[in-house]
């Protein structure tokens, strides 16, 4: 049977990369691997299916979590990125442009799989990182916690499938932080140095001219 709630995105940004170490942005919260997934609106077929899901998931909700009824206002987790923020009301940063935005977690002890083009895990976390274009695959699923219903999404494998311009919040390279090396002397100049200092001897009294 067919999963209506799964989706496998086309080619996505991601943002707030977090797939191999579980992370919480607030202490106490429960750490998560999580992402942030950029879907171009251009981009009509992925975000057709994914709004398929999220109605599949919504039919799940009354049937398994909410007692049957839909909630009048149903929480899902994709926003406009031309709109605002729902947590604090701010615009959403420049990447999010012309993007549709959401979020999707795993639980701890369910690490996302990492593959590269070739569907080679990739081992070397810095090939990871925020502004990268990838795939992912995610699920929409119901909850109803803490007196909220709503539609979240959960974390499947990642593909990546080219670099991009790194977001903000990656660490400088050496050279960014440190700046070019400093030219090194030769030994020739290092000795053209040391003569221009010297004072020039004159050869038959033997004293500086």
């Amino acid at each position: 049977m067919e999963n209506l709630t799964n989706v496998t995105t086309g080619k996505v940004r991601l943002s707030y990369v977090h797939v191999f170490k579980p992370y919480a942005y607030q202490p106490g919260q429960e750490e998560k691997f999580q992402v942030t997934i950029l879907v171009p609106k251009t981009d009509v077929d992925t975000m057709n299916r994914i709004n398929a899901a999220i109605e599949a998931a919504k039919q799940k909700g009354i049937s398994d979590k909410w007692n049957g009824v839909c909630p009048p206002i149903v929480q899902t987790p994709v926003y406009d990125g031309d709109g605002v923020r729902p947590s604090d009301g701010m615009a959403f940063g420049p990447e999010c442009k012309g993007h549709w935005v959401f979020t999707a977690s795993a639980k701890a002890d369910y690490p996302p799989e990492v593959v590269d083009a070739n569907l080679n895990p990739i081992i070397n976390q810095s090939e990871i990182y925020s502004g990268i274009y990838a795939r992912v695959n995610v699920n929409f699923f119901p909850y109803a916690f803490g007196g909220k219903k709503g539609i979240g999404c959960g974390l499947g494998p990642v593909q990546k499938l080219a670099d991009g311009e790194a977001l903000g919040g990656s660490a400088p390279t050496a050279s960014q932080a440190f700046g070019a090396p400093a030219p090194q002397q030769t030994a020739a100049q290092e000795t053209q140095q040391y003569q221009q200092t010297q004072p020039t001897i004159n050869p038959i009294t033997g004293l500086p001219m």
